[in-house]
């Protein structure tokens, strides 16, 4: 990955994204206005952090890639699978009980928001699409993914052997352990042959998100598909994570778009 410094906020771009001239950008927590324990670039309203704080953040945000409030679109997020396709009627909204974004309108840039949940960018380079969804756990067995490639099947008409993804940062196998209800839902969701449930040493169990998402982009026909090398759990210096400070945290930015 590549990263930005913009005056005072610091942000990752995808080689594979860059190199194709996609607006894109997955920000850090590094340079905005919260105070501990949501420091510093906090751009999520419903964790405690202050308005506005969280005001400023955004704003930062969006000077860092050259966008107006009006013309981003984000969704309120429920860790479910409903993919919205937007267009410039939505700019400057957010989209109700939504994990995926899709677009197919120049100028216009998808946002979301995360601390451990997984982002999964997707760029269509022949129609000239993209999607932007969310996958925790809970979203991952129900296929967001799969469902945000389908979604641009249907608006756009994409085929998935165009798409080029990008997955993370998230919380990788390494610290991700999880329960019963984690594993069995895995157990039904993935054959073992996927790889995605680890057992360690000391008898726990951890969850591969990004590769359970990269598994199910393939299922999808997306073959092109590039991950961060980094754990949100393990750099909590430059990430929020929801695991890792026990929930009292703020949400990082991803943005995605089309160039005009």
């Amino acid at each position: 990955m590549l990263r930005q410094n913009d005056r005072e906020v610091v942000y990752y771009q995808f080689e594979s994204l860059a190199a194709r001239g996609v607006p894109h950008g997955v920000f850090t927590r590094l340079g905005g206005r919260s105070a501990a324990p949501y420091a510093s670039l906090n751009v999520g309203h419903t964790v405690g952090d202050d308005h506005d704080a969280v005001e400023a953040n955004h704003a930062l945000v969006y000077a860092a890639l050259g966008v107006e409030p009006r013309r981003v679109v984000t969704a309120h997020q429920v860790h479910g699978h409903h993919v919205a396709v937007v267009s410039g009627l939505e700019g400057g909204s957010v989209v109700p009980v939504t994990d995926g974004l899709a677009t197919a309108e120049p100028g216009l840039l998808l946002m979301m928001r995360f601390a451990d949940c997984l982002p999964v960018l997707l760029y269509d380079e022949r129609r000239r699409a993209v999607g932007l969804a969310h996958a925790g756990w809970r979203g991952t067995m129900a296929d967001v993914a799969g469902h945000t490639v389908r979604a641009m099947q249907a608006a756009f008409g994409s085929d998935p052997a165009d798409l080029v993804a990008a997955l993370g940062p998230g919380i990788g196998p390494c610290c991700y352990q999880v329960g019963e209800e984690v594993i069995r839902a895995a157990a039904a969701a993935f054959p073992a042959s996927a790889g995605v449930l680890r057992r360690q040493a000391d008898g726990s169990t951890h969850f591969d998100l990004i590769g359970a998402n990269r598994w199910q982009l393939r299922r999808a026909g997306v073959a092109r598909c590039e991950a961060a090398p980094l754990c949100t759990a393990c750099d909590v210096g430059e990430f929020y994570s929801h695991r890792a400070e026990a929930g009292r945290t703020g949400r990082f930015a991803v943005l995605l778009g089309l160039a005009e």
